[in-house]
């Protein structure tokens, strides 16, 4: 089925029967200016506004995608292939979370006076313009919320792009919220990724993205030619640490949940453990018997802990960086083949011995694989191989000495770490990648003034 695709069409493919679901319309190139034209057009009167009417209209959004979560919800689990259970509680937290990322904004375009000598200034927040808005497809609702509604709530509108493996779920998100909107605030775009190209050179402002880093860098560049503002999250290889003193069982729950969760198809998946010698054995018999347990099928299934890859190309991808894996010398003690049968599945994968130079532990593998790599458990070793990678997304360590675990942290060049946990939960945290993994932040109220520009106003005393 995935060879139908042409240029007029989108065939919407479900990843756990390989079968067709709907063919959805591409957006021609006039689709695209025109779109950027009626956003252009809507954005002087939307900035107008009081900033309590434009959050009026994203908080009646949000709950409109609250009220139509198990809808989406089925959406989800037939376009990408998420469990169900995590699919519905991506739409209802995400549906949530609206009115404390609306308080985010007004903070944001808060006014700041600072006082001169000789005069004083004022410093307003003022929207870039039109964003161009185009988001991945593992979290088909999160990600455009996290964009979409801190664009809009400082006086921006949005062009929007979901990923072409989840068009349905993206115009469902679209209009949840366009029909509580001004015409032309919110314009949705269905395709590729010619169509996400059309749009980044288009008469926008800035173009918001979030994926992969291939695509980000060519984001990157056809932006520069104009000079458009840029918000890129992409990918990650992210490490773990795990010394010889830790809690192991706890460590282990961790690593083997996220590497898998969502069929490891998050950027922020756990796709290194570095693992002190001294109790390498111990550990991997730990994360043997967690690992044997996330059962994979469709995802509205019981028991069912992961769902298929959303596409035979990316199944072939990860099952190539695991047989390149054993060829050069790791060990496999769990999965590692491609399933009999209809679908995109790939089972839970455990590979130990795997070596720091392997492409597995160097390239974003974006599947259902938990790497081990034994190291000697001294600290500088254990940061160099953290650090020895070109991504800085995330990272985590395991270990009683707490001491130890903050210098570790302090010293890995990443976004967001864990200490004896994954990733925290605090409201208010931005997520942030170092290196290829990111320019420019998603989240908190600095998060939200990427969409704006700061104007000083000075007038004397």
């Amino acid at each position: 089925m995935e060879n139908l695709i042409d240029m007029e069409v989108i065939y919407d493919i479900n990843p756990a029967t390989g079968k067709n679901i709907a063919a959805i319309p591409a957006s021609a190139h006039k689709d695209v200016q025109e779109a950027v034209q009626l956003a252009r057009k809507a954005q002087q009167e939307w900035r107008a506004l009081p900033f309590s009417e434009r959050a009026r209209c994203l908080v009646a959004g949000g709950k409109n995608l609250e009220q139509q979560a198990e809808k989406i919800a089925d959406l989800i689990t037939r376009e990408m292939g998420k469990v169900y259970t995590e699919a519905l509680g991506e739409v209802k937290g995400w549906a949530l979370s609206i009115p404390s990322k609306l308080e985010e904004a007004q903070q944001a375009l808060e006014h700041i006076l600072l006082q001169g000598e000789k005069s004083s200034t004022q410093i307003v927040r003022e929207p870039l313009g039109v964003i161009g808005a185009i988001t991945p497809w593992n979290f088909p609702v999160g990600m455009p919320v996290e964009i979409i509604v801190p664009a809009l709530a400082v006086g921006n509108t949005v062009v929007f792009k979901p990923s072409e493996h989840v068009p349905l779920v993206g115009a469902e998100v679209y209009n949840c919220f366009s029909k509580e909107l001004p015409p032309g605030v919110l314009t949705l775009l269905q395709g590729r990724g010619d169509t996400g190209a059309q749009l980044v050179e288009s008469d926008i402002d800035m173009v918001a993205f979030v994926g992969s880093q291939r695509a980000g860098m060519d984001i990157m560049s056809k932006a520069g030619k104009s000079l458009k503002r840029l918000m890129l999250e992409l990918g990650g290889k992210d490490p773990m640490i795990v010394f010889a003193d830790a809690d192991l069982n706890a460590a282990a729950e961790v690593a083997v949940k996220e590497s898998l969760r969502n069929t490891g198809q998050i950027c922020n998946s756990i796709e290194r453990i570095y693992v002190e010698k001294s109790v390498q054995d111990k550990f991997e018999a730990l994360v043997l018997e967690k690992a044997r347990a996330w059962k994979y099928g469709e995802g509205h299934g019981n028991d069912i802990k992961m769902g298929p890859l959303v596409n035979a190309e990316q199944r072939l991808k990860v099952d190539q960086h695991v047989q390149d894996a054993i060829r050069s010398g790791a060990r496999l003690l769990l999965g590692g083949f491609i399933p009999e049968g209809e679908g995109y599945f790939y089972p839970a994968t455990l590979l130990t011995q795997v070596r720091q130079d392997m492409p597995i532990a160097r390239e974003e593998t974006f599947g259902p694989v938990i790497c081990l790599i034994s190291f000697s458990g001294k600290e500088e070793e254990a940061v160099f191989l953290a650090n020895d990678s070109e991504y800085g997304l995330c990272a985590s360590v395991f270990t009683a000495d707490m001491a130890r675990a903050e210098r570790i942290a302090n010293r890995i060049r990443c976004g967001q770490i864990g200490i004896n946990r994954y990733l925290g939960d605090a409201n208010g945290t931005p997520w942030v990648g170092a290196g290829k993994s990111g320019i420019g932040f998603l989240g908190t109220v600095e998060g939200v003034r990427q969409f704006t520009l700061p104007k000083s106003i000075s007038k004397p005393k």
